[in-house]
């Protein structure tokens, strides 16, 4: 078993920054991406952001510029820091990884328990 334990969410005002961090513990072999998803109150868990195991990374549209993902490969732990936040980034924030626990076990998804992030004035 894998536990994400997520922090670094909390109340800002628009324009500033914070930053999130999640840490994995338990079985881990290999990871193979790590990535931040969101969920606003109505509205479906969107992709935010995602770093593969080759460093690659992804973002949605809306936060491309002012959001960066990177991970700490030592510590088996996934940042994102957001800059210039906006009101419509408020959402609680899920991390996630696609870990194999062992050498020859299927890779699975595990989910951080969320934090909430919100960005008003």
């Amino acid at each position: 078993q894998v536990q994400l334990v997520e922090s670094g969410g909390g109340l800002v005002q628009p324009g500033g920054s914070l930053r999130l961090s999640c840490a994995a513990t338990g079985s881990i072999f290999v990871i193979n991406r790590m990535g931040w998803y969101r969920q606003a109150p109505g509205n479906q868990r969107e992709l935010v952001a995602v770093i593969t195991s080759g460093g690659s990374t992804n973002y949605v549209d809306s936060v491309k510029g002012r959001f960066t993902i990177s991970r700490d490969s030592a510590k088996n732990t996934v940042y994102l820091q957001m800059d210039s936040l906006k009101p419509e980034d408020t959402a609680v924030y899920y991390c996630t990884y696609n870990v194999r626990e062992r050498r020859f076990s299927t890779a699975r998804d595990y989910w951080g328990q969320g934090t909430q992030v919100t960005v008003s004035s």
